[in-house]
């Protein structure tokens, strides 16, 4: 019992500080952006639920921490409309209330009546602020840990495995992977893991001639910090790792960027396959699978601490920092599709006002939002479920109680 207790500890405590870092600058992004624009902002809460903690400031927002620990939000003056984008009824009735309390000119301060393109600009800070982080992560991670500097060239090619069979060869460099340049070894691993089983034209140079070739990455499972096996590409080259190269302020923010960007991309297209069923559905994650990933990495940093003499503080900095960035990237893009209740749902609903010049009728506002929320509540407890299954904790809870 104890044992366990200890896992859930270092599980959790890692992940709640990720999380809260990651949603506090989203919700940061909306907020600074909102005032920037001249909306009236009720409340900044991080967590739901009652607040542990709440204090006012001079402008009259209330600043909250609530006791459930998993996200936050922004209220702004006048939101209670579930969609935020209330329609021409609910437009002039605000307009006539606000008015008759506060005066003639009152309404421009409320998000309802800004322009558009400031509505659009406010929601779309959120996401823009979770790519800035991982960025900043990223540029800081490269600036004080140094670039991965591992030459694309093959030392060995492990037989009858995918590069094995596409003809690559001990000492080829390669250069590109469909058309994009490959400056490290590191890079072609990362572009090739997800996509396993997927085509690639892959540009090596052979004693100086440059020679194109097309593998398919063999499809194999490798243990997953997320619990359970993971599908991942594999060409099945080695090469020999040449250590870590410094890299100066400027430097780093140029490849916090770029790294961003990959992620990104990356991100978009694993799902992709994941819709279109070439990858398993199965390998979807929850909060459930997140907080076991962040636990492993814990242990992994508290191992490396004890076998190499580093500090536990920098060998977790090392692993932690590197998740806490593709979560930001995973969550500003979740927050970017065209889902009701998402920040892509009423990027959405704006692009209708913008094309038909008056906002949705309330019903079709209503009836997307009740929609988008079931679709989210369905794809949580489907991917809960797979972290269930694949971690085996009925089986643990069985043993706590048996």
């Amino acid at each position: 019992m104890t044992a366990i207790l200890h896992t859930a500890l270092i599980s959790l405590l890692p992940f709640v500080v990720m999380i809260s870092l990651i949603v506090t600058i989203h919700e940061l992004g909306h907020f600074l952006t909102a005032k920037a624009c001249g909306v009236a902002i009720d409340r900044f809460s991080l967590g739901f639920g009652a607040g542990l903690m709440k204090w006012r400031d001079r402008s009259g927002v209330e600043w909250r921490i609530g006791w459930i620990p998993l996200g936050g939000y922004v209220k702004f003056a006048g939101d209670e409309n579930a969609a935020s984008v209330p329609d021409q009824n609910d437009l002039k009735a605000l307009r006539a209330d606000i008015i008759a309390r506060e005066g003639p000119g009152a309404e421009r301060k409320y998000l309802a009546f800004k322009p558009l393109w400031q509505r659009a600009l406010i929601v779309v800070a959120g996401p823009a602020a979770n790519f800035l982080l991982a960025s900043v992560i990223f540029a800081g991670f490269f600036m004080y840990f140094g670039q991965a500097t591992t030459a694309p060239v093959v030392k060995e090619v492990i037989a009858a495995e995918a590069g094995a069979r596409a003809g690559i060869e001990a000492g080829d460099r390669i250069v590109a992977v469909d058309g994009r340049p490959v400056a490290s070894f590191e890079q072609l691993q990362f572009y090739v893991q997800y996509r396993g089983g997927v085509p690639i034209d892959i540009s090596i140079v052979r004693q100086g001639q440059p020679i194109n070739l097309r593998v398919r990455p063999d499809i194999v499972h490798e243990p997953s910090a997320f619990g359970g096996d993971e599908v991942v590409g594999r060409l099945g080259l080695l090469a020999t790792p040449s250590g870590m190269r410094p890299v100066g302020p400027i430097r780093a923010v140029g490849l916090g960027v770029s790294q961003t960007y990959q992620v990104s991309a990356t991100t978009l297209f694993y799902l992709g396959r994941i819709v279109t069923g070439q990858v398993g559905a199965d390998q979807l994650h929850s909060v459930v699978g997140m907080v076991h990933a962040s636990g492993a990495i814990t242990q992994q940093a508290l191992t490396a601490a004890h076998t190499s003499g580093v500090s536990w503080v920098y060998a977790e900095v090392f692993f932690l920092s590197q998740l806490a960035a593709v979560m930001s990237v995973s969550i500003g893009l979740l927050n970017l599709l065209p889902i009701p209740t998402l920040d892509g749902g009423h990027l959405l609903f704006f692009a209708y006002e913008w094309m038909a010049r008056r906002p949705a009728a309330a019903k079709v506002q209503a009836a997307g939002y009740r929609a988008g929320l079931a679709l989210l509540v369905g794809l949580m407890l489907f991917a809960t479920w797979n972290d269930v299954e694949r971690l085996r904790l009925f089986r643990v809870f069985g043993t706590l109680f048996s």
